[in-house]
């Protein structure tokens, strides 16, 4: 690969005259400017931008840590970070921890946990990425972003408990106002909710969410209705003959998986999902469509949060501030309605 000196040399200018050729700076003649373009082009060169980033101290490359790209809802994230870096031509720079590989669903009480974040962010910083963007496997409190890092930093899928590291989440609580608010208009007034793990911060807003949606449409909340168990097949199948006991004639699943569970155990009752009983999900998994019949259900919105998490870091790259005030960023679910959910007429 030819050198800046080389390409000079061939032109018969200074090497600083090859230079503002290249960097678009200062005074060189048209026609000079299209011999050394000329030669470039010839010669096939390449600037070197790791010593040009070095010198200016502007690598234009962003670092995205990830818990773990196993995990279903990473990939699209960093797809959204991608593609927002992208139209500002930034490069990223993807460190994958494994995090979920390493030590299973509970890797973020295992005390190693902190030690390889804090190492990989050191990593990351050594290669001169101007931001940092941390992506977590499942919304929580995520605190083991230190206290004294020197550059922007963002959590995309989690919260910080510090504005100045903005948290990009799904807005859990208003998604589920909307879905239990589609089973209010169709009729149903008595429904029942398969709850995910009770300390999870998706169930609490979902909750929320689930309570506020009765509120409005003016239905007493029934806490026996609420049964927790896991974000699994197996706890649908599980306290679906609970709801079916309350006389609930809908069932909120926090999940997909939850919702196929209480599928199959309806299914098996010969109960008819869509006709004798209404039951939705969350998350718009793949399953969700090829059940029968497919399940209404809310697609997380896991390429915007990216998106709006590259778009956050870039912001505060090059404007030097945080846009938002306390720093938490909510994104809008997508509502998918279908077929799993009857209509029933009201008694006027």
């Amino acid at each position: 690969m030819p050198t800046i000196k080389e390409i000079a040399k061939t032109c018969k200018v200074s090497v600083a005259t090859v230079s503002n050729v290249i960097n678009h700076k200062g005074n060189v003649s048209k026609e000079t400017r299209e011999r050394i373009l000329q030669i470039i082009n010839e010669l096939e060169y390449t600037p070197n931008l790791v010593a040009k980033n070095l010198k200016t101290r502007n690598t234009r490359s962003i670092g995205v840590l990830a818990e773990d790209m196993t995990v279903f809802a990473i990939p699209d994230i960093i797809d959204g970070i991608t593609e927002r870096c992208e139209k500002d031509d930034y490069q990223i720079l993807l460190v994958n921890m494994r995090l979920y590989k390493k030590f299973a669903d509970s890797y973020y009480q295992n005390n190693d946990y902190k030690k390889i974040v804090h190492k990989e962010l050191k990593k990351l910083q050594s290669k001169q990425v101007e931001g940092i963007i941390y992506i977590a496997a499942h919304e929580r409190l995520i605190n083991v972003i230190p206290d004294d890092i020197k550059i922007p930093t963002a959590v995309a899928y989690g919260f910080t408990d510090k504005k100045e590291i903005p948290s990009i989440v799904v807005d859990d609580m208003n998604a589920t106002i909307q879905l239990i608010g589609h089973l209010i208009e169709n009729g149903h007034r008595k429904i029942g909710v398969i709850a995910g793990k009770k300390d999870s911060l998706h169930t609490l807003a979902r909750l929320e969410g689930y309570q506020r949606a009765l509120f409005e449409g003016n239905i007493l909340y029934d806490l026996s209705l609420i049964c927790y168990g896991d974000w699994d097949r197996q706890s649908g199948y599980k306290y679906t003959d609970i709801m079916l006991e309350k006389g609930v004639t809908a069932i909120f699943c926090m999940n997909d998986f939850i919702a196929g569970g209480a599928c199959d155990r309806l299914d098996e009752l010969g109960i008819k999902v869509g006709k004798d009983i209404a039951v939705v999900g969350y998350d718009n998994r793949e399953m969700a469509s090829y059940e029968k019949p497919p399940l209404t259900t809310m697609g997380l919105p896991l390429h915007d949060i990216g998106y709006c998490a590259g778009d956050v870091i870039i912001h505060m790259l090059e404007k030097k501030e945080n846009p938002s005030e306390n720093g938490i960023y909510y994104i809008n679910c997508i509502p998918y309605y279908r077929e799993s959910v009857n209509k029933i007429e009201i008694d006027v």
